[in-house]
C-alpha cells in the first residue's frame, strides 16, 4: 500500500529554510569580499578562502556522510546539518574584532562541515517522503531553499553592512547585527528539525520506494554501492558534467563581488542585486524544471537543453560586463542564472533516474563532492585570471569548461529505471508480479518488463 503523508510538506519546509541559512552563510562574506578585507586586514585571497572553505570541507567529508546517511538515517543527519549550522553562526559572533580572522575562519569551517549534512539530502526527501507525480518537483523545492539562501546572502549584507573603512567600530557593530541574527534563526530552525523530521513516512509514497523497503538492512552494502555507481559509465558522465557546471556557478558567485567593482566602482550594493537576480531567477528555473520533469521524464533533453543555455548565456554575460551599462548586466545576469542555477536539481533528479536502486544521498553526495573539486580550482583560476587579466578572461575560462560539458552529457545513455519501476507496477495488477521478501529490486525490476 501507498499513500502520501501530510508530514511532507513541514519536513520539506524546514529542510529547505536551514538549508537557506547555511547557503546565506556561505556567502555572506564573499559579496562583502572589499568590507571584510578592510575589517580583518586581510587579503582578498583570504577572503575568498572563506567561501572555499565550503568546497574543501565537502571533499573528504562526503564518504562519511552519506554513509551515515545510509546507514543511520534521515533524521539523524538532519539534526547534525541544522545543529553544526546553529554552532557555527554562534562562533561568528565571537569574531567581531579585526584580529580575529582565524575564529570567523574556523566558525566558517564549521558551517562548512555542516553543509556536508545538507546537500545531500533533497533527492532523499524527495524520493522517502513525495509521490511519482511530484517527487522532481519536491526535489526542486528543496534545492531552491539553498538557492534562495545564497539570494539573500547577495541582497542582505551589503545593506546590513555598507563599507565604512573610517569607523571600525560601526563596521564592527553592523556586522554583529548580521552574525547574531543568524545565530538565532538557525536555532530556532534546529529545534524545529528535532520536532518535525521523521525517518520515513508509516506507508511508501510510490512503488519504487515500497520495492527499496522490501530490502533487509543487512543486505544494504555501502562499499557495493560506491562500487556499483563508479561502474555505472552514464553516472560517470554525469558526474564530470554536473561537477563542471555546478562548480562554475560557485566560481561566479564567489567572484561576482570583484568582477562587478572592476569595471562599476563603488557599485558595491548593486553587485549584490545583481547575485540576487542570478540567483532568483535560477530559482524559477528551477521550480519550471521540477514541474517539466514530473509532467515529461525527459531527463536527458532537458538537462542537454539547460546546458546549453547556460553555456550560451554566460558568454553574452562575459562579453556585456564591461559595456557600462548596469542595468544590461542586471538583465544577462537573470538569463544566466535561470539556467545555470535551474540545472542544479536536473542533475539530482537524473542521477537518482540512472542509478536506482542505488542510495540517492550516496548519487547525490558523489555529484556535490565533484561540484566543490571543480568549484575550489576553478575559483582559484577565475580569481587568478580576473586579478591579474580580467574578469573577461576568467570567464573566458569557465565558458570552454562548460562546452567540455555539454560534450559530456550529449554522451550520456538514459536508462530511466526508478521510472520505469514506478510505471511498471502502476500498469499492472501488483499480485501478478509477487514479490517476496527479501527481494533485489533490480529482479522486480526484470519481472516487471516480462510482464509487460
Amino acid at each position: 500500500e501507498t499513500r502520501l503523508s501530510r508530514r511532507r510538506l513541514a519536513v520539506l519546509a524546514v529542510f529547505s529554510c536551514y538549508s537557506l541559512v547555511n547557503a546565506f552563510q556561505w556567502i555572506q562574506y564573499s559579496i562583502l569580499s572589499n568590507v571584510f578585507a578592510g575589517f580583518y586586514g586581510v587579503s582578498f585571497t583570504q577572503i575568498d578562502w572563506l567561501s572555499m572553505v565550503y568546497m574543501v570541507a565537502y571533499v573528504p567529508l562526503i564518504l562519511p556522510a552519506t554513509w551515515l546517511l545510509d546507514a543511520r538515517g534521515l533524521r539523524l543527519t538532519a539534526l547534525l546539518g541544522a545543529g553544526l549550522n546553529a554552532l557555527g553562526a554562534w562562533l561568528k559572533c565571537g569574531s567581531l574584532a579585526p584580529q580575529r580572522y582565524p575564529l570567523t575562519l574556523a566558525a566558517q569551517a564549521v558551517c562548512a562541515v555542516a553543509q556536508v549534512f545538507i546537500l545531500g539530502l533533497p533527492s532523499r526527501i524527495a524520493s522517502v517522503w513525495f509521490g511519482p507525480t511530484e517527487v522532481s518537483t519536491a526535489c526542486a523545492v528543496a534545492v531552491l531553499g539553498n538557492q534562495l539562501g545564497t539570494a539573500i546572502g547577495f541582497l542582505l549584507p551589503p545593506v546590513l553592512v555598507p563599507n565604512t573603512p573610517n569607523d571600525i567600530g560601526l563596521m564592527a557593530h553592523n556586522i554583529s547585527i548580521m552574525f547574531y541574527g543568524t545565530a538565532i534563526v538557525s536555532t530556532l530552525l534546529f529545534f524545529l528539525t528535532g520536532v518535525v523530521f521523521e525517518e520515513k513516512p508509516k506507508y511508501p509514497p510510490s512503488h519504487s520506494q515500497a520495492v527499496l523497503q522490501t530490502k533487509l538492512p543487512e543486505d544494504y552494502s555501502y562499499k557495493q554501492s560506491i562500487i556499483n555507481l563508479f561502474k555505472n559509465t552514464p553516472f560517470i558522465l554525469l558526474l564530470i558534467s554536473y561537477g563542471i557546471m555546478t562548480g562554475a556557478f560557485y566560481s561566479v558567485s564567489t567572484l561576482l563581488n570583484q568582477m562587478i567593482v572592476t569595471h562599476y566602482e563603488g557599485e558595491e550594493v548593486n553587485a549584490g542585486r545583481i547575485g540576487l537576480t542570478l540567483v532568483v531567477a535560477g530559482m524559477v528555473g528551477s521550480i519550471i524544471c521540477g514541474l517539466w520533469l514530473d509532467y515529461t521524464k525527459t531527463y536527458k533533453q532537458t538537462t542537454l537543453i539547460v546546458y546549453i543555455l547556460s553555456f550560451i548565456g554566460l558568454l553574452v554575460f562575459t562579453f556585456t560586463l564591461d559595456l557600462g551599462y548596469l542595468v544590461l548586466v542586471f538583465v544577462t545576469g537573470g538569463v544566466l542564472g535561470f539556467f545555470m542555477t535551474g540545472y542544479l536539481p536536473l542533475g539530482f533528479e537524473f542521477a537518482v533516474e540512472i542509478t536506482y536502486p542505488e542510495s540517492e544521498g550516496t548519487s547525490s553526495g558523489l555529484l556535490n563532492a565533484s561540484a566543490q573539486i571543480f568549484g575550489i580550482v576553478f575559483t582559484l583560476v577565475q580569481g587568478k585570471l580576473t586579478t591579474d587579466y580580467s574578469p573577461r578572461a576568467g570567464n573566458i575560462f569557465l565558458c570552454a569548461w562548460i562546452f567540455v560539458g555539454i560534450i559530456l552529457t550529449a554522451l550520456i545513455k538514459s536508462d530511466l529505471r526508478r521510472h520505469n519501476v514506478n510505471s511498471g507496477i502502476m500498469n499492472l495488477d501488483v499480485k501478478a508480479v509477487p514479490v517476496e521478501s527479501p527481494v533485489e529490486p533490480e529482479s522486480t525490476t526484470l519481472k516487471i518488463q516480462s510482464a509487460l
